[in-house]
């Protein structure tokens, strides 16, 4: 299915920029950042990679694909969890090398770790320590991680 999708050469910059073809520049590792939100709130869910084949899928399919750089696969959001994304709006940017996706999450969530959001700790900005102490912006889990995935390999690496 993700074959059918078309990226085309990029020939210049007026193409690039003002044209109507897609032709997404993957930096040298054959990968797109993707900024995802949530479709009606605009909060921030996540920050994931797309290589060709995800941004196909995510494009086919209206569910959100990612490159998954720590096990090296293609990553269907939701294909473990049941947390989908179903994709509302897929927008790229004035050069084509990030992707921005605003989704409906089923099942409210979209953190590994049982957040909403990937994006649940804030640092302090300002004059102040030179160590800083994360805070918690999100004072509880939307979903227990150890029953969703039960023994599967925690994809953060050290």
């Amino acid at each position: 299915m993700a074959a059918d999708v078309q990226f085309f050469k990029r020939v210049s910059i007026e193409q690039v920029e003002e044209g109507k073809e897609l032709a997404p520049k993957f930096d040298e590792h054959g990968l797109l950042p993707c900024v995802t939100t949530a479709a009606h709130t605009g909060e921030v869910l996540m920050l994931g990679y797309m290589n060709a084949e995800a941004l196909k899928l995510t494009i086919t399919t209206g569910e959100a694909h990612y490159w998954s750089r720590s096990r090296q696969v293609i990553w269907h959001k939701g294909a473990t969890s049941g947390l989908t994304q179903k994709v509302v709006e897929l927008r790229i940017d004035d050069d084509q090398d990030a992707i921005w996706l605003r989704v409906d999450v089923i099942g409210d969530a979209s953190c590994h770790v049982g957040y909403r959001s990937c994006f649940y700790r804030s640092v302090p900005t300002g004059e102040g320590p030179a160590v800083r102490e994360l805070h918690f912006e999100e004072r509880e889990k939307t979903f227990d991680p150890k029953a969703v995935y039960g023994d599967a390999p925690n994809p953060t690496q050290l």
